[in-house]
């Protein structure tokens, strides 16, 4: 029998494997300890057992709202009887139907229901517009059934938004807003609302877009979402899991009137600056900077020599407007406006609204191939009319732009006429399309005023030609053309082809 020894190292070999798998089992307990955890916060976050207790929070705060109007209606004919001019009966007939026609004249109540939440515990609700829209009464009704009658602070119909304000003797329960700014596509949202006038009800789904456009106003930029929306819901709030308001509740996409997954509603980002002024001022204040713009297609873009199509065209400039103080022109592609980047057209309008009133803002502008820095005094919005001054050549000649496929006039006061072309416009009028060219493509018709060819004025059918022929020899594929058509000008980009 052979005894080994055991020494340090062989007990070392022998223990160490044993420590080795001791803290192995430790470490593997704890990462599928941390595992667990982070698995149970993601579940939470992302796919909640239950909303019942959010919903059992949020729920008191959420109101509906009941309007009423009178509306009056005439019965009977409501047009005088045709009669032959200068019977005597004329002024008979005509007080005996005036007579009667006011004697039919009924006035019947129409009521209507919406949704909407309280912001503050002192009795501030927010509603959508529409909801409240011509109402004479607007009546809220809380969750636990009380009624107060409300007083309409301010109401603004480009977002959709109202303020109303109730009385209580008591603070009611309020909800805050959050940002909207930070929900993405994929998080779970709840809606809270009083659809078919059924009472307070809640459904749940998730943020399924941003950004969408439904054109129901200069500033869309509406969050879609799939949590059920029906007629009623309009003013309700879209909370996130936080139990904030991301969202106003304001329109669906339905073709039968009822949800089929596809609602709209105004993002906080967006509604909360509304809110405060209207409690504030009764009103909004936007900001104004007094360009007309329009988007940048591809073809516009390649015409501009920009690298993708971005930013805002100015296809107008408002005299004396702050965008003309500033040196703005017409075919300035706005690319910054006071640090933020505008890739969509769109975009512009809301941030110049939401910028302050009398703020001074750097303004990044794209001219004839060249990025220019302007400062723009901001000032408030209201109705401008543009003026332009003017000049009539005398003299018409005509010529063909084959490559476009027009043919070109210079304005004559028989050609104002005839197109109805205002005297303060100047340029070559378009008098004959190609049906098969390039220009009747995009849309030219007889008429239109070419203003612009490659953002450099013409006045003359060869002003035209011979800029388009340049474009041609730089090797562009199309040229841009600032037409007029009955005083609103546009950008349009026609495919340059062999004449």
């Amino acid at each position: 029998m052979t005894i080994r020894p055991v020494n340090p190292a062989g007990a070392g070999r022998l223990i160490r494997p044993r420590l080795e798998t001791g803290f192995a089992r430790l470490f593997g307990l704890a990462v599928g300890l941390v595992a667990i955890l982070l698995t149970q916060t993601a579940t939470a976050r992302g796919a909640p057992e239950s909303f019942a207790d959010l919903a059992a929070r949020l729920t008191p705060a959420v109101v509906n709202i009941s309007t009423s109007q009178s509306v009056t209606t005439a019965q009977g004919p409501q047009v005088l009887p045709q009669l032959p001019p200068g019977t005597p009966f004329e002024d008979l007939f005509r007080d005996f139907f005036e007579r009667r026609r006011k004697e039919n004249k009924t006035k019947r109540r129409v009521t209507s229901l919406g949704s909407g939440f309280i912001v503050d515990p002192a009795g501030y609700v927010v509603t959508n517009n529409h909801v409240i829209a011509d109402a004479d009464e607007i009546t809220v009704i809380l969750n636990d059934d009380r009624e107060f009658p409300a007083k309409l602070i301010g109401h603004d119909p480009k977002t959709d938004l109202a303020l109303l304000k109730i009385e209580s003797k008591e603070p009611l329960p309020a909800v805050s807003f959050g940002d909207s700014d930070k929900v993405r596509v994929g998080d779970w949202v709840l809606a809270i609302g009083n659809p078919f006038g059924l009472g307070n009800t809640v459904t749940a789904g998730i943020l399924s877009a941003r950004g969408r456009n439904i054109n129901a106003g200069p500033y869309d930029d509406f969050l879609q979402t799939d949590a059920p929306i029906n007629c009623g819901n309009s003013g309700g709030p879209l909370f996130n899991m936080a139990g904030e308001v991301i969202g106003i509740n304001t329109a669906i996409f339905s073709p039968s009137g009822g949800s089929v997954g596809i609602g709209f509603s105004v993002p906080s980002a967006l509604a909360k600056p509304v809110i405060k002024q209207l409690r504030e001022f009764g009103r909004t204040k936007r900001g104004w900077l007094g360009v007309r713009i329009q988007a940048v297609s591809d073809a516009i873009a390649e015409g501009l020599g920009l690298d993708e199509a971005r930013g805002a065209l100015v296809a107008d400039v408002t005299p004396d407007s702050p965008a003309a103080k500033a040196g703005i022109k017409t075919g300035d592609v706005i690319l910054e406006f006071d640090g933020q980047k505008i890739q969509a057209m769109r975009e512009l309008p809301r941030i110049v609204a939401n910028t302050q009133i009398g703020k001074a803002v750097d303004v990044v502008v794209l001219r004839k191939g060249e990025r220019k820095t302007l400062e723009v005094t901001v000032a408030e919005l209201e109705e401008s009319e543009t003026e332009v001054a003017s000049a009539t050549p005398k003299e018409p000649v005509t010529a063909a732009a084959d490559s476009l496929g027009l043919t070109l006039s210079s304005i004559t006061p028989d050609l104002r006429e005839r197109f109805g072309i205002a005297e303060d416009v100047e340029g070559v009028v378009v008098i004959d399309v190609q049906p098969d060219g390039n220009a009747a493509a995009r849309g030219v018709r007889p008429g239109d005023v070419v203003v612009e060819v490659g953002l450099e004025p013409v006045r003359r059918p060869k002003d035209v030609i011979s800029k388009v022929e340049a474009a041609a020899k730089a090797n562009r594929k199309s040229v841009l053309l600032l037409l007029d058509r009955g005083g609103d000008q546009r950008f349009v980009a026609i495919e340059i082809g062999k004449g």
